[in-house]
């Protein structure tokens, strides 16, 4: 395979035709080498449409998915971002590039230290890989001036948005399968917020996040 061709494709033929156009997504997309953080196993998959598995049922989101995500986060070269989900480290990796520091929170272990050895790989320091439960919230560090999840959440992550410092954002994919929507929350003062529908999308839900009662018919 060429490596510098399919990563050519992937930016032309699903990332620019699905409405990135941040200048500085599409060349951090192509200086970032995406192959070095997918499993060996799916190596060949690196540059495809789809989800990549990784382990514990997580994913790798579809190449197009993390460049709209990244893209309406806008991060900015003072920003301290915190980010829910760190697997393989590649949208940690990202989000570094563009902000002064990132926390990663990782529920597993094993794909903390994966994540780690990635990034370490990819020199890329800028960050603070932390192992815990975050489904619920991480207060440690607040107030973050951008926060992601990489996982989904059944309804709008109220525990994460108080966490959101004044001016800054937060980007979640929220509902249940088959329904989702990638959302991008604004915080504009202490109560004064502004919500956004971005997409459409579907991802597996972050370990431990709390879901609705069901109805009882």
């Amino acid at each position: 395979m060429d490596i510098e061709q399919a990563r050519f494709n992937m930016i032309e033929q699903q990332i620019r035709p699905w409405e990135v156009l941040d200048p500085r997504v599409l060349n951090l997309l192509a200086d970032i080498r995406r192959e070095d953080f997918v499993p060996s196993t799916h190596r060949h998959l690196a540059f495809a449409d789809i989800q990549i598995p990784l382990i514990d049922g997580e994913v790798m989101m579809q190449p197009k998915v993390e460049a709209r995500l990244l893209q309406a986060l806008a991060p900015e070269d003072d920003d301290n971002i915190l980010e829910i989900g760190t697997g393989s480290g590649y949208m940690t990796a990202l989000l570094a590039a563009l902000s002064k520091h990132v926390v990663s929170v990782e529920i597993n272990p094993e794909l903390n230290q994966m994540a780690a050895q990635h990034l370490e790989d990819a020199a890329v320091f800028n960050t603070s890989l932390e192992i815990g439960d975050a489904a619920m919230g991480w207060d440690k560090g607040a107030p973050y001036d951008a926060i992601i999840l990489t996982g989904s959440v059944p309804t709008t992550p109220e525990s994460f948005k108080h966490i959101v410092a004044p001016g800054g954002r937060l980007v979640a994919v929220v509902g249940q399968a088959p329904i989702m929507e990638a959302m991008l929350y604004e915080r504009f003062d202490d109560k004064a917020w502004r919500t956004t529908s971005l997409f459409d999308t579907s991802l597996p839900a972050l370990k431990n996040v709390e879901l609705p009662p069901e109805f009882i018919f």
